[in-house]
């Protein structure tokens, strides 16, 4: 949002709402005609506006003939460009609390910024308390992953700024890490752990990095042109997981009754279909463009 000396070219009507909200709270007794100069719009535009502040946001705006501006009658703490009903508020709760696992990362001051900016234009009339959801709800996970928060922090803003990186990366099992000049295309968590999808120069293709095995990391100083090609939907489309092959493969995979009702409990996968068997058994049917994944996780249940 610009400044009071700023124009407000093309933005929405809720933007100039919150302008008109800002000049009158600040008591710059704006009218019609300065605000329509000011966003290039009608002046007919500025009072639908201004009606709408009045009539469904129950701000008690007037105008004043002696100093031909608009004015508050009452003093106005806050806009509230925010409704929110208490259903809506306790799952901002419940997403809050999910998202505790990342604490300490570039994520955690953007969220509590924007938690607090709801918070201030909650209406008085809706409470809840937090003490409750605390008690009561709680999120686990199996295992923590462990993120070097300066790497993590560097992954995050050179993929939102296209920056090109130079890696020193160390697969499993390798004994030295392996220089890498890599374009950071996305980063993504995906069942609790994060990945870096990026251009990989030495491969020539795109490739999945996962921070934690980055041993160093640092900026080139060259900025990559944005790409049009990468979708990470596509990108996963047919895995079991992150890694994605250029096969198609139909998995059935049968288990027993003792396993069965922990399959029918979750989707395991978009393209999954569920057979009933014989004595409480169930098959599960997949189309997977690689088995890599798949056959760890079979495993597991062995």
């Amino acid at each position: 949002m610009r400044r009071a000396s700023g124009k407000v070219h093309g933005r929405g009507p809720l933007e100039r709402m919150l302008r008109i909200h800002q000049a009158v709270q600040a008591g710059e007794y704006p009218n019609a005609k300065s605000l329509a100069a000011e966003f290039e719009v009608s002046t007919k535009c500025v009072h639908r506006d201004i009606e709408f502040m009045r009539d469904r946001f129950r701000l008690p705006i007037d105008f004043d003939y002696t100093r031909n501006g608009f004015r508050y009658t009452e003093e106005v703490s806050s806009f509230p460009a925010l409704q929110i009903t208490e259903g809506e508020l306790f799952a901002l709760v419940i997403a809050e609390k999910a998202l505790q696992q990342y604490r300490g990362t570039s994520f955690e001051q953007p969220l509590l910024s924007a938690i607090r900016k709801m918070q201030k234009s909650l209406p008085d009339t809706i409470s809840i308390s937090l003490d409750d959801v605390d008690r009561t709800i709680s999120f686990r996970t199996r295992a923590e992953p462990i993120l070097d928060l300066a790497t993590f922090d560097v992954l995050a803003k050179a993929t939102a700024g296209r920056e090109q990186l130079e890696i020193s990366y160390r697969k499993p099992g390798a004994k030295q890490p392996e220089q890498r000049i890599v374009d950071p295309y996305h980063l993504a968590n995906i069942n609790g752990e994060w990945f870096l999808f990026a251009y990989d120069h030495l491969r020539k293709d795109i490739r999945t990095f996962v921070p934690a095995r980055m041993k160093a990391i640092r900026r080139t100083g060259k900025i990559f042109a944005k790409t049009q090609k990468f979708s990470l939907d596509q990108r996963l489309q047919g895995s079991f997981g992150v890694r994605s092959g250029e096969g198609s493969h139909e998995v059935v995979i049968r288990f027993n009754a003792q396993v069965a009702d922990y399959i029918r409990e979750k989707k395991w996968h978009p393209t999954q279909e569920l057979r009933e068997l014989k004595q409480g058994g169930v098959e599960l049917r997949m189309r997977l463009s690689s088995l890599a994944e798949v056959e760890r996780w079979v495993l597991n249940w062995a």
